[in-house]
């Protein structure tokens, strides 16, 4: 997910005036669609402070739905995402949110499909970069500028080891590694940025894993 130079921020093909607004906004979207897997048939964007304000004319709607298509922040198609999407079958609602939040570049995406649902809340922080948030609700803080892999698991005693004990068996070094949970044993959710790309094998392995629901990567 990184930007190949920093013509990928201010290069002629970005959309709008703002990286802010554009290219981090594209990058938000796009990591959605990683995390959810798939082209996803409906999406609900609501957008927060400046971007509730400005995101018709600074490209901040058509760069999220581009992101959504899984199209990178240099992709000619951007500009023509919002018809793109109406042809691909991507039913795109936005919300103009008036709540104050932490960050005035804030967008909550719930996007979907007949298999299931996921809501990110993403917040563009300058220069093209990104935080993530939330991801359905549970707390933490992903760039997405290094690859990563997003466990979903039943809150029970040796989930944590097992995962990263199939990622050292597979030679995959943790950078950084966070958890986050609701209600104790209930669900938790891990995130676990790594030196490396994670290959298909190992997710699947991963989620043979006892208490391991659900398993989402995002490469470089």
């Amino acid at each position: 997910m990184k930007f190949r130079s920093v013509f990928d921020i201010i290069g002629p093909v970005m959309i709008g005036p703002s990286s802010s607004h554009t290219a981090g906004a594209a990058r938000i979207g796009r990591v959605a669609r990683t995390i959810f897997g798939r082209k996803p048939n409906w999406a609900k964007i609501h957008l927060y402070g400046s971007f509730a304000e400005t995101y018709r004319g600074h490209g901040t709607d058509v760069a999220i739905v581009g992101g959504l298509l899984d199209f990178d922040t240099y992709d000619e198609r951007l500009v023509q995402s919002l018809e793109l999407a109406e042809q691909m079958g991507l039913e795109v609602e936005f919300f103009e949110e008036d709540t104050v939040m932490d960050h005035p570049n804030t967008v909550k995406i719930r996007i979907g499909d007949q298999r299931g649902e996921l809501e990110v809340v993403g917040v563009s922080i300058g220069g093209g970069k990104i935080e993530i948030d939330e991801i359905n609700g549970f707390k933490l803080k992903l760039t997405g500028e290094h690859p990563a892999i997003i466990v979903l698991n039943n809150d029970r005693f040796g989930c944590i080891a097992g995962v990263a004990s199939t990622l050292a068996k597979n030679h995959i070094n943790i950078g950084h590694m966070q958890v986050s949970r609701k209600e104790k044993g209930k669900l938790a959710l891990m995130v676990l940025e790594t030196d490396e790309n994670v290959e298909e094998s190992i997710l699947e392995e991963i989620s043979s894993l006892p208490n391991i629901l659900q398993v989402a990567r995002i490469v470089e």
